[in-house]
C-alpha cells in the first residue's frame, strides 16, 4: 500500500496546485509563477547545489536540452496554467490537463517516430474529444454561437508545453542527477521569468499581496507541488513503475472538481463529468495499449 499512498498524496498536491492557483487569481500569472519558483529554488538549493557543482560539466555539455526543459516544463507550463485560471474554472483546467498523455503520444509519433498501436490511437482520439467537449461546453452543434473562453485556449499552450517537456525528459533526463536538474531548470526558469515579471508589474502595477491567503498560497505552491510531490512521485515510480504510477494522475480531474465544488463554490455540471470520463478512458487506452521502451542508461547519482 505504501507506493499507492504516495501517489494519492501526489494527486492531492497537484489538485491543490490548480485550486490554490485559482484562489490566487487576483495576482498576475507571471508573478505567481515567479514567486512559486523562487520558493522552490530556496527549498531545493541546500539539497541539490553540491550535486550541481559536481556535475557542472554535464549540464554545460547539454545546455540546449536543459534550456528547453526549463522553458517548456517550468516557465511556459506554469505560466499558462495560472494564466488560464484567470479566465476559466479549475475544473476545466484539470480536465484539459489530463489530456496531456494523448498529446505527448502524438508528438512522440511525429518527432521521435515511436510506433503506436491501434488501441492507443483510439485512446488519443477519445482524450482529445473529451478535451474539446469541455472547451465547447458539449455544444457540438452550436460551435458558431459559442462565446469562446480564452482560458481554455491558454490551457492548450500548457498542454503543448508539458508534452514537449515530456519528450525531452524521455530523451535527456537520464543524463542528470534528479534533484540537481530540478534545481538548475528552476533557476533558469527564474532568470527567464524575471524580465516578464518586471514588464507585468510595469503594465499592471506591483501587486499589493495584502490578503492573508497570498503568503500561505504562494508558500504552498513553492513547497508542495514543486518539491514534495516531486520526491513522492519519483519514489512511487521507483516502486510501481512509470505506467502504474501515471494511472493515478488520471484521478486529478476528479479530486480537483470535488475541491472546486467544496472550496471554491464552482458549479460542476454533467458536461464536466462526461468530459472527464471520456478523457480518463482515452488516457487509460493510450498509456496501457503497449509497453514503453525503457532506457537502460545509468542515471548519475546525487
Amino acid at each position: 500500500m505504501y507506493p499507492y499512498l504516495l501517489m494519492i498524496c501526489v494527486v492531492f498536491m497537484y489538485a491543490g496546485n490548480i485550486l490554490v492557483g485559482k484562489a490566487l487569481n487576483d495576482l498576475p500569472p507571471m508573478t505567481i509563477t515567479f514567486i512559486r519558483l523562487a520558493v522552490a529554488f530556496i527549498v531545493l538549493f541546500p539539497i541539490g547545489y553540491r550535486s550541481v557543482w559536481r556535475n557542472k560539466t554535464v549540464f554545460l555539455a547539454n545546455k540546449m536540452p536543459v534550456f528547453v526543459l526549463a522553458l517548456s516544463g517550468i516557465t511556459l507550463f506554469n505560466t499558462s496554467i495560472y494564466g488560464a485560471l484567470q479566465f476559466t474554472t479549475s475544473a476545466n483546467v484539470a480536465i484539459l490537463e489530463s489530456a496531456i498523455p494523448a498529446v505527448t503520444v502524438i508528438l512522440s509519433v511525429l518527432i521521435l517516430k515511436e510506433k503506436v498501436m491501434k488501441v492507443q490511437w483510439i485512446g488519443v482520439v477519445l482524450s482529445l474529444f473529451g478535451a474539446v467537449w469541455v472547451i465547447i461546453e458539449g455544444k457540438l452543434l452550436q460551435l458558431a454561437a459559442l462565446e469562446w473562453n480564452i482560458g481554455d485556449f491558454i490551457m492548450i499552450s500548457a498542454i503543448l508545453s508539458w508534452a514537449v517537456y515530456s519528450l525531452f525528459v524521455k530523451l535527456h533526463m537520464f543524463k542528470f542527477p534528479p534533484y540537481a536538474v530540478v534545481l538548475v531548470i528552476t533557476g533558469i526558469g527564474l532568470v527567464l521569468l524575471f524580465p516578464a515579471v518586471v514588464a507585468e508589474w510595469w503594465m499592471t502595477g506591483v501587486p499589493s499581496f495584502d490578503k492573508p491567503g497570498h503568503f500561505i498560497g504562494l508558500l504552498y505552491l513553492g513547497v508542495f507541488p514543486s518539491f514534495i510531490a516531486l520526491i513522492l512521485y519519483n519514489r512511487a515510480v521507483g516502486l510501481l513503475g512509470a505506467s502504474k504510477a501515471s494511472i493515478f494522475l488520471n484521478f486529478l480531474p476528479v479530486v480537483t472538481m470535488a475541491g472546486a465544488a467544496l472550496w471554491l463554490g464552482e458549479r460542476i455540471t454533467w458536461m464536466h463529468i462526461f468530459g472527464t470520463i471520456i478523457v480518463i478512458s482515452g488516457v487509460l487506452l493510450t498509456t496501457q495499449g503497449g509497453k514503453s521502451i525503457v532506457r537502460k542508461e545509468k542515471v548519475i547519482p546525487e
